[in-house]
């Protein structure tokens, strides 16, 4: 489905946080939807309270952005798998560990308990941001998390060789 540029930079616009939080985001994706489904569009839809804060030639643009993906959606008869309205999630693009030995614990009791501290550098697609979140775990815990990680991988693999 070949989108306009017009229509690209629209939902680029919507789907920025800083323009559009969640409860915004729904509120124009659900205007677009009622505004191609009821025959007499009540244009008040857009003068939400909760929209008020949009300069309005951006929610228009973004209105008319989703209605446009919409209608080409519904003309090459798109499915969900083809779709990605929405949100990006975030991605991790870097991981930092070490290996922490807590020796004594508050109340001075000797401990030599080793752990692994965690630190994953994130992609916030969306935002253009890079927040990192760090976590401890054991050797136990790594080991279980690492399973999951290579059980995650090979269904991948299977799933884009079908």
């Amino acid at each position: 489905m070949e989108l306009s540029e017009f229509v690209q930079k629209g939902f680029q616009l919507l789907a920025d946080p800083g323009s559009f939080d969640f409860s915004a985001f729904t509120l124009v994706l659900r205007a677009a939807f009622q505004s191609l489904l009821d025959a007499p569009a009540d244009e008040a839809v857009l003068d939400h309270p909760d929209l008020k804060h949009i300069d309005p030639v951006v929610l228009k643009h973004c209105h008319a952005a989703a209605a446009t993906y919409i209608l080409e959606a519904g003309k090459q008869r798109a499915d969900k798998s083809t779709l990605s309205i929405g949100r990006s999630l975030p991605h991790i693009i870097d991981v930092s560990w070490r290996l922490e030995y807590q020796i004594k614990s508050s109340q001075l009791h000797k401990m030599y308990r080793p752990a692994y501290s965690v630190t994953l550098n994130i992609e916030n697609t969306d935002s253009q941001s890079h927040p990192e979140i760090s976590f401890s775990c054991n050797m136990e815990q790594l080991q279980d998390l690492l399973g999951k990680l290579k059980d995650a991988s090979k269904s991948l693999e299977r799933a884009t060789q079908l």
